[in-house]
């Protein structure tokens, strides 16, 4: 009978002994699944920090003056718009400047010759 009760002790410990390391797993799974989500949280609370920052950016007054002035070419009372037209019809208006041919100088005997001809 003692033989049996020592076994059973012996099983007892090893059953336990079994579900304790399969708890230390799960805690330390758990574990490392909070310390991923503690980490995005954190990404968030950055992301939301410079969402914030850009919406104080685009509510602001400035940001709304240019806005109107960029998109809609709206001014202020008193202002005047000058309205400049595109880069290809500035260029055709523009004057044309005459090109200099890229050529070498004549060689030394040439202008030797034509100083004395």
């Amino acid at each position: 009978m003692q033989k049996h009760a020592r076994l059973a002790v012996v099983l007892l410990f090893v059953m336990l002994g079994i579900s304790l390391f399969g708890n230390i797993s799960k805690i330390s799974e758990a574990d490392k699944k909070i310390k991923a989500k503690e980490a995005q949280v954190e990404k968030l609370r950055q992301e939301n920090g410079e969402i914030k920052k850009r919406l104080e950016g685009v509510t602001s007054e400035t940001y709304i003056e240019k806005q109107l002035r960029d998109s809609l070419g709206l001014s202020k009372e008193g202002e005047i718009v000058i309205v400049l037209p595109d880069k290809e019809t500035l260029k055709s208006l523009a004057p044309k400047l005459e090109e200099e041919e890229d050529t070498l100088p004549d060689p030394n005997w040439k202008m030797w010759l034509k100083l004395f001809l």
